[in-house]
């Protein structure tokens, strides 16, 4: 019988440490998720940010942000000429 006690202890033993180890995983898990979260909170707002100033300052930008008032405003001018063919092949 002690042969089967000892198998018993371990068993639960071990099965213990497993279910700590999947609880631990979990925590994590949700851990992760939720610095995902706040990771998409922050991008949102930069974005925002970088909005909010292109649309006060995107013609006169400081030249610290030149380059990239351009871009937008170059690739805004290849998505209006884009749409425009767009129309075009639809006739309209």
């Amino acid at each position: 019988m002690d042969f089967f006690n000892k198998v018993e202890e371990t068993l639960t033993t071990k099965g213990k440490v497993v279910a700590d180890k999947a609880k631990e995983m979990a925590e994590i898990a949700s851990l992760k998720s939720q610095i995902g979260t706040c990771e998409d909170v922050i991008k949102k707002n930069y974005a925002e940010i970088g909005r909010i100033y292109y649309e006060n300052f995107g013609d006169c930008a400081e030249e610290l942000f030149a380059k990239q008032c351009r871009a937008i405003k170059n690739a805004q001018i290849g998505v209006s000429e884009l749409e425009q063919k767009i129309k075009d092949i639809k006739g309209i």
